[in-house]
């Protein structure tokens, strides 16, 4: 545990020597919540009907899906970023040749950017509970840190891929821009999958994010037990066991491409 412990300490070295960006993050996390609080009064009661499988309150709906949006652009960023600073500071290489597992390398980079998106997808909700009243009480939490978990590790495997393209091509990730793309349209985080036309709805079966978000609403807000969120926890179970591995595997073909043709260092 030293190793990414020690890559946990320097990120939060790094980021703590920059506190405006930090409080301005955080004041970015309020004024979305309160966005999105006052955007539910303006709609009113009509999103009612389409959000009847989710508790019928838009605010509580649009919050949840904002908080797993953060875990899933940490995914898709945190590992391409901290491989490219890497590339662009010199350290890559480096790293490489000391005696510790590529994994270790790869999955240890994104700890701190986890533990931070943990601590936003926290204050979004407690603010949501404590001053504008979003009601979580029902919820079933053990399910919801299951989903959780499983979420970050599907989220993982896709970043780790993209970090992969930045290793060989240095630029144009085409994965990262693909996921953000579907979550954005087809991901049901800011409205219901289920208004979307049939080959949209279909599409959104393949992005790890529908599930992730259609599940954590059940669990949270109406208080699901476990065995009714089955379905979206085995698909995001699914998710994990071909993502990880898979993306370990193309990552690591990546570095020894990149060590064949002598390009690990170049940016």
């Amino acid at each position: 545990m030293r190793k990414p412990l020690a890559f946990f300490l320097r990120d939060w070295r790094i980021q703590s020597s920059y506190p405006i960006a930090l409080a301005l993050e955080f004041a970015g996390i309020l004024f979305t919540t309160f966005f999105y609080f006052f955007l539910s009064r303006l709609l009113g009661n009509a999103p009612a009907p389409y959000l009847a499988a989710y508790g019928g309150d838009y605010f509580a709906f649009a919050l949840i899906g904002l908080s797993l949006q953060f875990y899933n652009g940490t995914g898709l960023d945190s590992f391409v970023r901290s491989v490219r600073e890497a590339q662009i500071t010199g350290t890559l290489e480096a790293m490489l040749l000391t005696p510790t597992r590529l994994s270790t390398i790869i999955l240890s980079s994104c700890l701190w950017d986890y533990s931070l998106t943990t601590v936003r997808a926290g204050v979004a909700l407690a603010v949501g509970t404590l001053l504008v009243g979003l009601r979580l009480d029902r919820g079933n939490l053990g399910a919801a840190l299951l989903i959780l978990l499983l979420t970050i590790i599907a989220f993982s495997g896709i970043g780790i891929i993209a970090s992969a393209f930045i290793v060989v091509f240095k630029r144009g990730d085409p994965v990262t821009w693909f996921f953000n793309a579907a979550a954005t349209l087809v991901g049901g985080v800011f409205y219901p999958v289920e208004i979307m036309p049939q080959p949209l709805q279909w599409l959104s079966n393949f992005v790890p994010l529908t599930h992730a978000v259609r599940a954590m609403r059940r669990a949270l807000l109406l208080g699901m037990p476990t065995r009714d969120l089955l379905p979206d926890i085995g698909i995001l179970a699914l998710f994990c066991l071909i993502l990880v591995p898979l993306s370990l595997f193309v990552f690591r073909r990546a570095v020894n491409r990149a060590r064949r043709d002598g390009s690990l260092t170049h940016y």
